[in-house]
């Protein structure tokens, strides 16, 4: 579990990254509360939220291409400098919230600028976070930065929901700022004779239009995409459906609310403690995982109470950190590495994508089904998809990948 930990660059990397993701968070949660306390529209808070993901969209094929090309570890600096700096320009207006209106330019253009540096920023860190590690640990050392990342929401929304009441937006603004220069110190410790060494992809294909060529010719990872768009668009949305539940069905209050979000966070690092264990990121285990949570979301749509639900979310959050941490290591050690910025990038697209359309198709059916209609139907076509795409991906493979299927071992390396 703790063999990542082995290697000095990857400790300094797991310390910042703590700090870092505790402070992003904080400044998540300052963020929402200056726009809403200042313009009581959520639609502004949704606003925000899109702002920092369309570009992922639009841009994140560049960023993948970016990737492939150029060293990693003055990319991040440069770009842990410009997100301390967009920090440090929210303080200005958590200052003078009077003057924030739904016409201030400021936060949106904060929130743009997060987004874009956010798309080429994505594909940068897979490719250095893979060359911290040896090859054989890279299951064990993505799980436990699943991990990480969960423990550093719940510590920075902890912290930061009570410096807020004490100090106001902007000091958690400054901390998140200060949170960036921690990383920045850290990449310059690192020691590069001790990371491996990646290809970059040669001249004439570290373009968009080679990845997409390189992507097209890669079955087994599309199928992997696709299984991630569906289950991540209609079974990953909990803020939405447990919301929709507490208030509905289940008759629960904020408290109730706030007991499941608890659970969820615990099953997340739970998830990621158990796949860090095992160490096993095989195609078993992400059909597998998927089925698993996909049945479970179903029948979390005929819990009786908090506490029934409560018990299926522990094990879908669970599940959620584990297959999404698999498809980002079989992408990972099933691309060439002079391709694997391009790829990854695409994984955030899709990941920004199911999210841009899960969170509204969520909330539809729970308007217009109720909470356990949507959660029934989404449990179903989620479910359906996991068996579908096990049988695609044993067609595909045929015989081998059956038998790797049924040992748990890694897929085939592509030509």
């Amino acid at each position: 579990m703790f063999a990542p930990l082995r290697e000095r660059n990857y400790r300094l990397w797991a310390t910042a990254d703590l700090v870092s993701v505790s402070g992003t968070w904080m400044q998540v949660l300052a963020l929402n509360w200056l726009i809403l306390t200042a313009t009581g529209s959520a639609t502004a808070m949704g606003a925000v939220v899109m702002l920092q993901s369309l570009p992922v969209l639009l841009l994140g094929s560049w960023g993948g291409a970016l990737a492939d090309r150029l060293p990693a570890r003055p990319l991040l600096i440069t770009f842990q400098a410009l997100r301390a700096l967009l920090a440090l320009a929210l303080v200005l207006p958590s200052l003078f919230p009077a003057g924030l209106t739904s016409g201030n330019w400021l936060i949106y253009g904060v929130a743009l600028a997060s987004g874009v540096i956010g798309a080429f920023e994505g594909p940068v860190l897979g490719r250095f976070g893979s060359a911290l590690v040896p090859k054989d640990v890279l299951a064990s050392a993505l799980a436990l930065g699943s991990v990480l990342s969960s423990a550093g929401r719940i510590g920075g929304m902890a912290l930061g929901g009570v410096l807020i009441g004490i100090t106001g937006p902007s000091a958690l603004f400054l901390i998140n700022a200060v949170s960036y220069l921690g990383v920045i110190l850290a990449l310059l410790a690192m020691r590069l004779g001790d990371m491996r060494t990646l290809a970059s992809a040669p001249t004439g294909q570290g373009g968009v239009l080679a990845g997409f060529r390189y992507l097209l010719g890669q079955p087994v990872i599309l199928i992997v995409l696709a299984l991630s768009f569906v289950l991540g668009s209609l079974g990953r949305n909990y803020q939405v459906s447990m919301a929709a539940m507490v208030s509905g069905p289940l008759g629960g209050s904020s408290g109730s609310y706030g007991l499941l979000s608890t659970v969820f966070a615990v099953g997340a690092v739970a998830g990621g403690l158990l796949l860090a264990g095992s160490g096993r990121s095989t195609l078993r285990v992400l059909l597998g995982t998927g089925f698993l949570i996909s049945a479970l979301q179903f029948c979390s749509g005929l819990a009786p109470n908090i506490l029934g639900f409560a018990a299926l979310i522990l094990p879908i959050a669970a599940g959620a950190v584990i297959f999404d941490t698999v498809v980002s290591t079989r992408v990972q050690l099933d691309t060439r590495e002079e391709m694997r910025g391009r790829v990854l990038a695409t994984v955030g697209i899709v990941s920004s994508l199911s999210g841009i359309v899960g969170a509204p198709a969520i909330g539809w059916l729970c308007d217009s089904m109720g909470p356990r209609g949507a959660l029934l139907l989404a449990g179903a076509v989620t479910t359906a998809a996991a068996v579908a795409g096990g049988v695609a991906l044993v067609r595909l493979k045929g015989r081998s990948l059956s038998l790797a299927f049924l040992l748990g071992r890694p897929a085939e390396q592509p030509a």
